[in-house]
């Protein structure tokens, strides 16, 4: 008989919770809403099913082109999601004449002002380089680009950072700062500074331990540790159960890094964004079930996928007797 459990951590993340509340505050309640409408600058979250329910209630997502053929918004009201804007941003949306509701994740919103004082000391001295490990294209990362007016040096992981070093866009012999985008993968971005520890080391002909000594290369913590103690707890639970229905949108950054994560450990992992593509050979008929989410899947989406699973009780069995004969 399958037994079927929900990860416990996983759901929205804090500033995603916050965001969301801020809207659900703005328009009403789904059933009784107050006609008004607000305009959101991106997805508020990656996933469909939520994104749908909002709509419901009156959010309208647009992009960066929409607000950019704007001429006039007085009125409307524009909200900032998690991910967080570069400056120029609230400046269109000021000169447009938006009401903004600035729901930038504060974990983002501290590694802005972290990378913009880097970027400002780096001004000052007339030397130096920032890297930032993320996404690239990603939302947050664009609003940590703004913050170097776009001079910063975004890599994806450590094979980017090799071909940068190598083609000369990332340089070994000048300060450098390092930081990365909240809900990457802690040991990638180990791995990564590690390597350009190597590098800067080497090219300056000194050891690590006295290269680390001259103050070159600073690394920053800047991993959310909300995502950062999901990646452990994630790992325990995929590994403590037979198969994994990793569910988030297909768009989430978060999404896929989790879901790669549970993969290499446990290889009957799959991902869906909806119930509708849960796929009943996936299952045996003692399997042991776990059903978890990025930082961009609601709890009523887990449940919704979890109760739907628990259903196959009934055909399972039935099924697997089937399979058996043909087999």
């Amino acid at each position: 008989m399958l037994k079927v459990d929900i990860d416990s951590n996983s759901g929205f993340c804090a500033g995603v919770i916050r965001a969301i509340s801020k809207a659900e505050d703005f328009l009403g309640t789904e059933r009784n809403g107050n006609g008004k409408r607000l305009y959101s600058l991106g997805a508020i979250v990656h996933n469909d099913a939520e994104l749908t329910r909002l709509t419901r209630m009156g959010l309208v997502t647009i992009d960066r082109e929409d607000i950019e053929e704007m001429v006039d918004a007085s009125g409307e009201t524009l909200l900032i999601r998690a991910h967080g804007e570069p400056p120029q941003t609230y400046r269109l949306a000021e000169s447009l004449g938006f009401t903004v509701i600035d729901c930038t994740c504060p974990v983002v919103l501290q590694l802005q002002k972290k990378i913009l004082q880097a970027y400002q000391k780096q001004q000052e001295d007339g030397k130096g380089q920032i890297i930032i490990f993320g996404k690239l294209g990603h939302a947050e990362v664009l609003g940590l680009l703004g913050q170097t007016d776009g001079t910063a040096i975004v890599v994806e992981n450590v094979a980017m950072l090799e071909d940068a070093i190598e083609n000369g866009t990332i340089l070994l012999d000048i300060p450098t700062v390092i930081f990365s985008q909240t809900t990457k993968s802690p040991a990638e971005y180990a791995r990564l500074c590690s390597r350009m520890l190597e590098k800067m080391a080497h090219y300056n002909e000194l050891s690590v331990e006295r290269f680390q000594g001259t103050g070159m290369l600073t690394i920053n913590d800047t991993i959310c540790s909300q995502v950062a103690s999901r990646h452990a707890k994630l790992s325990k639970f995929a590994l403590e159960h037979d198969i994994i229905i990793f569910v988030s949108g297909k768009a989430s950054s978060n999404g896929k890094v989790l879901c790669d994560l549970c993969k290499s450990l446990n290889i009957r992992t799959y991902h869906i964004d909806s119930v509708a593509e849960i796929k009943r050979e996936w299952f045996r008929a003692d399997d042991k079930v776990g059903v978890c989410g990025a930082t961009s899947t609601p709890k009523w989406l887990l449940e919704d996928v979890a109760g739907s699973i628990k259903l196959l009780n009934k055909y399972v069995p039935e099924w697997l007797e089937i399979w058996q004969q043909k087999g």
